[in-house]
C-alpha cells in the first residue's frame, strides 16, 4: 500500500489562493477516481475537486472556511501501489492529524446563514426540553435547519433538537417538521403550547465563510470606496404590464412567459445609449474610467447560500424573449452552484429586484467596479388622477444607486426620467 497526496490545483488566471468552502469525504471513506472530494471557491465561482485515484481517505489538509495557497496538501489517501509520497514525507505527518484537521459533521453538509454551532460553542439552554418523539441524533449533535424552517418550528413551539432530519447529513426537511407537528398536535398540543412561551437561552456562532464570506467583502469593498447617492422615482408601468399580460397570453406557451425584468433591461439598453458614462467600470486604483457599448447586465440572484450576480452578456443584442430565456438559464445555474466564472464576472450595470418583497424604497449597494445599479421596487395599485379623475393604477419605485466620482446626479436624475420614459410608454422600447 502507498499513500497519495492530493495538492490544491492551480485553477489558473493568476489565483494564489482559495477557499476551502465544503468537504465532501472524511477519514476512513473509502472513495473511488473521478469522485468529488471537496469544494473549493474562488473570488467568484465555487469549484469541486475530484480525485485522481481510487482508495482510503487518510487525512484532510484543511478545515472548512480555510483559505489554502495553490499547491497546499489537500488531502491524503491511501491507494494500492506505490503511491506519490515518499517514506519521509509520509510520516511526516502525525497520525493524529487525520482526526485534528476533520471538520464537524454539521459543517460537512453544505453552509446555509442557519448553519449548527461549531462544536467547540456550546448551546446553552436552560429550560427544560418538550418533545414528542426522541430523533437519532446523537447526544450534543446539533440540528441543521434552514432560516425559514427554524422560523416556523419556532412560531409552532417545538424544539429542533428533537425532530429527525431526512435530507442530506440529517438535515431537517419541512415534511420533517409536518410529520413531527402532526404527532404532536393531539395529546402534545397543550406541551408545545407552553414551549412557545418559555424563556430561550440558545445562542448561535455561524462561521462566516464561503460565498457568505466573499458577499461580506465584496459588500464592504462597495461600501468603502465607493461614494454611493440613490435616486428614487416613481413609474406607472400599468400600459408596460397591460402589454406584458398580452404577450404572455399570445405568445407564453410557444416563447415563455415574460417577467417585468426583461423589459427594464431593453429600457436600460435603450438608456445607457444616452447616457455612456452609466454602463462603465471605474478602476479608481488606476483612476481610469472604461465606458462599454456592450451591456452586459449583472443580475442579482438570490441562493441558498447567499447573494450572487450571474451576468446577462450582450442585452443589446437580444430582444425580450432571448433576455427572459437567458436569465431563467442563470438563475438556476446560480442557484444550483454550477455557474461558472464567466459567467459571474464582466457585468457593466446591474439590476437587482426582491419582487413582491421589493418595499416601496431600497437603497442597493453598487456592484464594484460597476457605476450603477437599478433597484426595481413591488408594483403596488394606488388610486392616481388623471384628467381630473382618480383612477386605479399600477404605481412602481426604481431605486437606482450610482457612484458620485464618476456620475453627476443631474446625469443620474435624467438617465432614470429616460427609463420612466420608456417603461411608460411601451412602445418606445421597440423603435430604434
Amino acid at each position: 500500500m502507498g499513500i497519495h497526496v492530493i495538492k490544491m490545483p492551480d485553477i489558473g488566471e493568476g489565483i494564489a489562493e482559495v477557499e476551502l468552502v465544503l468537504w465532501r469525504v472524511q477519514p476512513g471513506d473509502i472513495v473511488t477516481e473521478d469522485q468529488i472530494l471537496a469544494d473549493v471557491m474562488t473570488d467568484k465561482a465555487t469549484i469541486e475537486i475530484p480525485s485522481p485515484v481510487a482508495g482510503k481517505v487518510l487525512a484532510l489538509g484543511g478545515k472548512a472556511g480555510q483559505v489554502m495557497a495553490v499547491g497546499a496538501e489537500l488531502i491524503r489517501i491511501e491507494v494500492t501501489g506505490q503511491g506519490n509520497a515518499s517514506d519521509a514525507t509520509a510520516s511526516a505527518r502525525p497520525a493524529a492529524a487525520a482526526t485534528a484537521v476533520a471538520p464537524p459533521a454539521e459543517l460537512a453538509a453544505p453552509i446555509t446563514p442557519a448553519a449548527p454551532l461549531p462544536p467547540n460553542i456550546p448551546a446553552r439552554n436552560n429550560a427544560p426540553p418538550v418533545h414528542v418523539a426522541s430523533a437519532t441524533r446523537q447526544p450534543g449533535e446539533k440540528p441543521i435547519a434552514s432560516p425559514a424552517l427554524r422560523r416556523r418550528a419556532w412560531d409552532l413551539g417545538i424544539d429542533l433538537r428533537y425532530v429527525s432530519g431526512s435530507g442530506a447529513a440529517g438535515r431537517i426537511m419541512q415534511q420533517d417538521l409536518d410529520a413531527y407537528a402532526a404527532r404532536g398536535a393531539g395529546s402534545h398540543g397543550v406541551a408545545n403550547h407552553a414551549m412557545r412561551y418559555q424563556e430561550q437561552h440558545v445562542e448561535e456562532a455561524l462561521p462566516v465563510i464561503g460565498l457568505r464570506r466573499k458577499i461580506a467583502q465584496k459588500m464592504q469593498e462597495a461600501k468603502r470606496r465607493i461614494p454611493h447617492f440613490t435616486y428614487v422615482e416613481e413609474i406607472d408601468v400599468t400600459e408596460l404590464e397591460a402589454l406584458r399580460t398580452r404577450l404572455n397570453n399570445q405568445w407564453g406557451a410557444e416563447r415563455g412567459r415574460l417577467t417585468l425584468l426583461p423589459l427594464l433591461m431593453r429600457a436600460v439598453v435603450l438608456g445607457v445609449r444616452q447616457f455612456p458614462q452609466i454602463n462603465a467600470r471605474f478602476d479608481d486604483d488606476a483612476g481610469i474610467v472604461t465606458r462599454y457599448s456592450a451591456v452586459h447586465i449583472g443580475i442579482a440572484t438570490q441562493t441558498d447560500a447567499g447573494l450572487v450576480v450571474p451576468v446577462l452578456r450582450h442585452a443589446e443584442a437580444r430582444d425580450m424573449w432571448s433576455c427572459a430565456t437567458e436569465m431563467l438559464r442563470l438563475a438556476e445555474a446560480a442557484r444550483s452552484g454550477k455557474a461558472t466564472r464567466e459567467e459571474l464576472s464582466g457585468s457593466t450595470i446591474t439590476i437587482t429586484s426582491l419582487g413582491a418583497l421589493g418595499g416601496i424604497v431600497s437603497t442597493p449597494v453598487i456592484n464594484h467596479p460597476e457605476v450603477a445599479i437599478v433597484g426595481v421596487n413591488k408594483i403596488v395599485e394606488r388610486p392616481m388622477i388623471r384628467g381630473g379623475l382618480v383612477v386605479a393604477r399600477k404605481m412602481m419605485n426604481l431605486s437606482s444607486s450610482f457612484d458620485h466620482r464618476v456620475v453627476d446626479g443631474m446625469h443620474a436624475a435624467e438617465f432614470v426620467q429616460a427609463l420612466r420614459g420608456y417603461l411608460e410608454c411601451p412602445a418606445t422600447l421597440f423603435v430604434e
